[in-house]
C-alpha cells in the first residue's frame, strides 16, 4: 500500500550566517592547512545575555558576524540562517517549559531516529510521510512527531536540523499536534564535551572562529542549550514507550519511573568527572545500561550490555504501562519488529537505503514508511 502523496525531493536549504565574537577558553585558531575546501556557513547561535537582549552569532562564508537582538514584548524575533528574510525564529523571553512525558488519545504518531546532521534525509521522509509540505510547513494536524534521539554528530547540517525542529515544534502546537525531540547518546556526548564525532565543519568553523568550546555553544546560557535542556529521554504516547537506546530491566528493579529518568538525565547534563564518579544515579543514567546507550534488546555485544530476557522485557512493559518500546541507536537494515512485536527498531542505514524510514502508528497499528512512500504493516 502506498501513501497517496509523493512530495517533491528536497530543494537544498540555502544557508547564510551572521556572527558573534566571545573569547572563552583558549582554542587555537584554524591554520590555512586546517580550513575546509568550501566556505563555511553556520548559525544562528544565540547567547541570552539578559532578559531583554540576545547576542546572535553566525558564520557567513567564513566571516564571523555578531549582532544584538532586543525583545519585542514577550519574545525575541531572530533572523533565520544568515539573515535570510525567508525565515525567522521566535524565542520566548521567559525561556522554555518542560512538556508532559505521557500522552493518550493521540490520533497518529510518526517516528524517526538517528538523523546525525543529515538535514535533507530528514526533510525528505517528513515530506513523504505527510508531516510537512513542500514549503517545510507542518501539515500533520494534531498528530505527533517523535525524533528518537541523535540529531548531533557526523553530518554537517546539525544546526539546520535543530532550528528546523525548533520551528516545527511551535507550528505543531498551534495545530494541536506536537514534536518530541528526545535525548540520545550523542546529545549527551555533545553537551558533556565529547567531540569525537563532531563534523569538521563545526570545529574548524564556528568553534575556531569564536574560540568558544563546542559544548559551550549548547550551554545553559545559549538559547538552543536551554531548549534542549527541556527535552525528555523517555516519552509514552498511547501506551507506546519511545527511548533512544532502550530500558534495562535493572531500571525496573531500581524503580526508575519515566519522570525520574527524564529529570535525572536533565539534571546531570554537563556533569564534571568528579561529580560523575561519586553520583551513582548519574552513572546509571549515562552508563551502558542507561536509556541513552542500552543495547540489551539485541545481542549482548561482548558482555557490555546485559541482554534482556523476554521476561525482563515483559517486566519493563508492565512497569511503564506500555505495550511496546520504540528504540533507535542500533543500526538495522530496515525498520523492524523484535521480540514478538514488543520492540520496534527504527535506526536504519539510510545512506545504504537511499532514504530514511519512519515508523507510523495509527489506528492501533504500526507501519514502516519507506523512501518511496510505501506503507508496510508491522503489527
Amino acid at each position: 500500500m502506498s501513501i497517496n502523496f509523493r512530495p517533491l525531493r528536497l530543494i537544498t536549504l540555502q544557508i547564510t550566517v551572521l556572527s558573534f565574537i566571545l573569547c572563552a577558553l583558549p582554542i587555537p585558531a584554524a591554520s590555512d592547512s586546517d580550513t575546509l575546501s568550501q566556505p563555511i556557513n553556520d548559525g544562528p547561535y544565540l547567547y541570552r545575555q539578559n532578559d531583554s537582549t540576545i547576542i546572535t552569532m553566525y558564520l557567513c562564508n567564513d566571516t564571523l558576524v555578531i549582532d544584538t537582538t532586543y525583545s519585542n514584548g514577550n519574545e525575541f524575533r531572530v533572523p533565520g540562517l544568515c539573515y535570510d528574510s525567508g525565515s525567522e525564529y521566535m524565542v520566548p523571553k521567559t525561556g522554555f517549559e518542560i512538556s508532559p512525558d505521557t500522552y493518550s488519545g493521540v490520533s497518529r504518531v510518526f517516528a524517526i531516529s538517528d538523523i546525525h546532521g543529515e538535514y535533507e534525509y530528514m526533510i525528505e521522509i517528513l515530506q513523504i510521510g505527510g508531516v510537512i509540505d513542500s514549503g517545510l510547513n507542518w501539515i500533520w494536524g494534531n498528530g505527533h512527531l517523535v525524533i528518537d534521539g541523535d540529531i548531533f554528530d557526523r553530518g554537517d547540517m546539525v544546526t539546520e536540523c535543530l532550528w528546523f525542529l525548533y520551528r516545527l515544534e511551535q507550528e505543531a502546537r498551534l495545530s494541536g499536534g506536537n514534536v518530541h525531540v528526545l535525548f540520545g547518546n550523542h546529545e549527551e556526548m555533545i553537551i558533556n564535551g565529547d567531540n569525537r564525532y563532531v563534523n569538521d565543519k563545526y570545529m574548524k568553523g564556528i568553534v575556531a572562529s569564536t574560540r568558544i568550546n563546542h559544548q559551550d555553544l549548547y550551554g545553559p546560557d545559549m538559547v538552543m542549550g536551554q531548549w534542549l535542556r527541556t527535552k525528555h529521554t523517555i516519552i509514552i504516547i498511547n501506551d507506546v514507550l519511545y527511548v533512544h537506546g532502550g530500558i534495562s530491566p535493572s531500571f525496573v528493579d531500581y524503580g526508575f519511573t519515566a519522570d525520574m529518568i527524564n529529570e535525572e538525565v536533565r539534571r546531570n547534563l554537563g556533569i564534571n568527572s568528579v561529580q560523575y564518579r561519586f553520583d551513582e544515579i548519574a552513572r546509571k543514567m549515562y552508563g551502558s545500561s542507561g536509556p541513552l546507550w542500552y543495547r540489551g534488546f539485541w545481542d549482548a555485544k561482548k558482555g557490555r550490555y546485559n541482554k534482556a530476557t523476554n521476561a525482563g522485557i515483559d517486566s519493563i512493559l508492565t512497569f511503564y504501562n506500555a505495550t511496546s518500546i520504540v528504540v533507535g541507536h542500533t543500526n538495522m537494515d530496515s525498520i523492524m519488529t523484535h521480540r514478538d512485536g514488543r520492540i520496534f527498531a527504527i535506526d536504519v542505514l539510510f545512506e545504504d537505503l537511499g532514504s530514511l524510514q519512519a515508523l507510523l502508528w495509527k489506528d492501533s497499528c504500526f507501519y514502516r514508511v519507506d523512501g518511496e512512500g510505501n506503507l508496510t504493516k508491522l503489527r
